[in-house]
């Protein structure tokens, strides 16, 4: 008998869509609109997945959810939501779900988890995280999400990295205040930030009399840190000392105090983050391969905001609010003009520097609706182009016209073969052939484009 699939969503539409899909897969489906009807249902028969909406009308998908976990452990629950946050997730996965999913999304990709949740039993680490800013809906932001909820729970090493702004030290923030440490201290150090003879007695301590000035005992970032997370930004920067007294605490999980004879244990989960290339550092000796290896067991990468520009609406909302709440002033909501500019900048200083941006003008704007002409100098003439509909998509519309004029059939699949060999052979020839470089460019892993190249 084929596979039973449960929906749960308030959205008429929604349930139909997905009936008539998993109906073209030759997949049982049954609709509710109402968390009770379907927990009635369960008493009778059970699905071997459920799809439940985050938001159904007068109650919270993420409660059904915890009330079928009660009852019924192993059924894979997949998260549906179109209010795209870090909290959403966090419960989500916390609450047991097999994935978090965020609308509007492919149908092909909703059927490819709807296969890997019904071949294996769930995966569920609980684990996802929230911080101040962490907000968006776009494919690499929800990348990222469901990476930091498997990841919460867990001790293992994390190093985080992207560039300057995008909000590294969030995302390790997220990671601890969602782990089973999160009763204990974060700890945070800039490597960066602390001259190199400072920096050592800022991670372990010092003796009295250790060094010159050294007048009394004092702990250092790993006691503050005991049982709970320590995070060590731009560790790219740690001098190569320092780096190799890290990796005996990391595989010793014991140190000294400078100056001291105490041998210390250290019970800390230890994050990271940099924005340099720590494999190019460790090609030209700046850093060591195995302290390289030992931190990067996992890597989260956290997209620039150019690659998120989707989420520049709901960040500028975000900020404007947050910001009129600190300086104690009227609400702020921005002019849809405003937002369609703003998406259209480049932001070098990514995340951090639109948050600051909105503190501005939340505090300088004579209204409460911000518009264009609150913006600054510096910030009205350099959006790129307003996207229009190019040549090149009315002309794809005239080829499909011609092919639908005909009689032949799967022109989805030719169509896209075509396009997907343009877009890789010309990235490719345009970056002098540098496939790592075309990859790059173009958002996707250099495997996605050999594969395109290939067929």
């Amino acid at each position: 008998m084929a596979e039973s699939i449960w929906i749960i969503d308030d959205d008429p539409g929604i349930r139909y869509v997905l009936e008539e899909y998993f109906a073209s897969r030759r997949l049982r489906s049954r609709s509710f609109s109402q968390g009770a009807s379907l927990l009635a249902a369960i008493e009778q028969e059970e699905p071997d997945l459920v799809l439940a909406d985050v938001r159904l009308d007068g109650e919270s998908g993420l409660d059904l959810m915890h009330s079928l976990r009660q009852s019924h452990e192993d059924l894979p629950v997949i998260v549906m939501t179109a209010y795209s946050d870090l909290d959403s997730a966090v419960r989500a996965f916390r609450g047991g779900a097999f994935e978090f999913i965020a609308k509007p999304f492919d149908l092909d990709e909703l059927g490819s988890l709807v296969d890997k949740a019904l071949r294996r039993a769930p995966d569920r680490r609980p684990p996802s995280a929230a911080g101040d800013g962490l907000i968006g809906a776009s494919p690499a932001f929800q990348h990222l999400v469901r990476m930091i909820g498997r990841l919460s729970a867990s001790d293992v090493p994390v190093l985080i990295t992207g560039e300057t702004g995008t909000g590294k030290e969030l995302v390790a923030r997220a990671l601890h205040r969602h782990s089973p440490r999160a009763e204990a201290p974060f700890v945070a150090i800039n490597s960066a930030a602390i001259p190199e003879e400072l920096l050592e007695s800022e991670l372990f301590g010092h003796e009295k009399g250790a060094f010159t000035g050294a007048e009394g005992r004092r702990q250092g970032r790993f006691e503050q840190a005991e049982g709970g997370t320590l995070f060590l930004d731009e560790i790219g920067d740690m001098p190569l000392k320092l780096q190799t007294r890290l990796l005996r605490v990391l595989a010793e999980g014991e140190y000294y105090r400078l100056g001291g004879h105490d041998l210390i244990h250290a019970d800390v989960r230890v994050i990271t983050a940099t924005h340099r290339d720590l494999s190019e550092l460790v090609a030209r000796g700046r850093f060591r391969a195995d302290l390289f290896h030992r931190l990067k067991v996992i890597e989260l990468k956290v997209p620039p905001l150019r690659d998120r520009r989707e989420d520049i609406e709901a960040l500028t909302h975000h900020f404007l609010q947050e910001a009129a709440k600190s300086f104690n002033l009227p609400e702020r909501s921005a002019d849809p003009a405003l937002i369609r500019h703003l998406a259209r900048l480049d932001w070098p200083g990514n995340v951090r520097e639109l948050r600051h941006l909105c503190q501005s003008l939340a505090a300088l704007a004579p209204g409460e609706v911000v518009g264009l002409d609150d913006l600054p100098e510096e910030y009205r003439g350099s959006a790129s182009p307003q996207p229009v509909e190019s040549d090149w998509t009315r002309q794809l519309a005239d080829e499909l016209n011609r092919q639908l004029a005909g009689e032949q059939d799967g022109l989805h699949r030719g169509l896209l073969a075509r396009f997907e060999a343009t877009l890789a052979e010309t990235s490719v020839a345009a970056c002098g052939g540098n496939q790592s470089e075309a990859a790059r460019r173009l958002g996707i892993s250099r495997n996605t484009l050999a594969r395109m190249l290939k067929d």
